[in-house]
């Protein structure tokens, strides 16, 4: 049975490139009738973010991505199972007790000796150290590349299994749980392709089915061209979902950054995802993060959404109380199109709730006389529908000899406070007669003096 996992650490929000893994993992599970481990790998105590293992829970769950097991490594540690496999290791001769003391490689820099002075002391306690072997090859077949990758040992450091504080390292930890898991395919990043021979001579060493394993690609910022950064990028995923982004819109984003179907369809549901998801659909070239892509994907999700369903999801984007479902309800349809991420609504349709200051400025010359006959028209309008007043302002504005564009642009000034707005006559409507006469009779009067 196919089995996958994702493992993230809980140091914090989940990212984009996990948010991929973890994706690009379920669909495989799920296409191939298996099963989606999710396992939190909080071993590096002293990195752990409080609450960050229940908040990348609940962004998976956001994107509709859930697991069949759940596991915590921190737990496990206290069953003994690392301990027992490195000490192991020790007695089949694979591993040996190190009594050096710790060092920081960001503060001393990373070492050049890859062979550990204590390898050979015969040591009975202290750190345990893989002892890797001379004039080996170690290979493996990677999934997503589709090509072997080999290192010589020669080039491999004797790297820290067990910590002389017992807690185990990535290097032991994973390996352990995947082979006790029984994972039958690892999809990581690519950041982890080095310490990939490391994980071949675990794996050898404690027996069993090794896991296929393949090594995604980089996402690369389409500014700077090098691989996201968290000091650098936004790359969030709760950042992109309070900015605005539908979770169905970035997770369909993201099923692009990386692999591609057979047809060059763009738009899937998780559903759809997994039902083609094919394992050759993965690339090789770094994908670029490219904002004005997912800013199609969210705006085309936003149009797929019924103006029932905006009221609710639009509810964190406006002020409390500012307006009711009903009048919301009324201006969705007016806006929709032009949303491209929840958090513009306040731009685009703030004017409904929130009065505008007139800015003279941006009136044209002839703005006093166009508002004086737009008053008037809505005035003296006797149905208050759209067909009606539009009929009506056609006929002042001939009957003046006015620029059309003009006179809709003054309108849309007073009553808006801005030169870009929804349909103004729809939008005069939702306001109410008195409410639009009000704000233009107060334009007339700053225009006036």
């Amino acid at each position: 049975m196919l089995k996958t996992r994702f493992a993230p650490s809980p140091t914090g929000f989940l990212h984009i490139g996990g948010l991929r893994t973890a994706l690009y993992a379920f669909a495989m599970a799920r296409q191939g009738n298996g099963k989606f481990v999710l396992r939190i790998e909080d071993t590096d105590q002293k990195r752990e973010v409080a609450g960050s293992a229940q908040a990348l829970q609940k962004t998976l769950q956001k994107f509709g991505i859930v697991w069949d097991e759940y596991y915590i490594q921190s737990q496990r540690h206290q069953t003994g199972i690392y301990l027992k496999a490195a000490q192991r290791l020790v007695s089949d001769g694979h591993a040996f007790y190190c009594q050096c003391p710790p060092r920081n490689s960001k503060e001393t820099g990373y070492s050049l000796i890859l062979r550990d002075q204590c390898r050979d002391k015969q040591f009975t306690s202290g750190a345990i150290r893989l002892k890797v072997p001379s004039n080996r090859t170690l290979t493996y077949y990677d999934f997503v590349h589709r090509k072997e990758i080999s290192w010589e040992t020669e080039s491999v450091y004797d790297a820290t299994l067990l910590k002389s504080d017992g807690f185990p390292t990535y290097h032991l930890a994973a390996m352990v749980d995947d082979l006790d898991m029984h994972i039958t395919h690892i999809l990581r990043g690519h950041d982890w392709l080095p310490s990939t021979p490391i994980h071949l001579l675990v794996f050898e060493f404690m027996g069993g089915n090794r896991p296929e394993i393949g090594h995604l690609t980089d996402i690369l910022s389409s500014v700077t061209g090098k691989k996201l950064s968290k000091r650098r990028d936004s790359v969030f995923c709760e950042q992109f979902l309070e900015d605005g982004y539908l979770p169905e819109a970035l997770l369909n984003f993201v099923m692009l950054l990386g692999w591609a179907p057979k047809d060059n369809r763009e738009v899937f549901s998780l559903e759809e995802f997994v039902k083609n998801f094919d394992m050759n659909g993965f690339q090789e070239a770094n994908p670029r993060f490219m904002t004005e892509k997912l800013n199609w994907f969210n705006s085309y999700y936003v149009r797929q959404k019924t103006d029932e369903q905006l009221v609710d999801i639009l509810a964190p984007f406006i002020p409390p109380s500012e307006l009711s479902d009903a009048k919301l309800k009324d201006i969705i349809p007016l806006v929709k199109d032009r949303l491209v991420k929840l958090s513009e609504f306040p731009k685009l349709a703030g004017f409904f709730y929130s009065l505008p200051e007139p800015q003279p400025q941006l009136f044209t010359k002839s703005a006093l006389h166009h508002l004086k006959q737009a008053s008037e028209t809505i005035a003296n309008s006797p149905e208050f529908k759209v067909d009606s007043l539009n009929l009506n302002f056609k006929q002042a504005i001939e009957s003046q000899g006015f620029k059309t564009g003009d006179f809709f642009m003054d309108l849309r000034i007073a009553v808006a406070g801005s030169k870009f707005t929804p349909p103004i006559t729809e939008s005069i409507l939702v306001l109410g007669k008195d409410e639009s006469l009000a704000r233009i009779n107060k334009a007339i009067s700053l225009l006036d003096k």
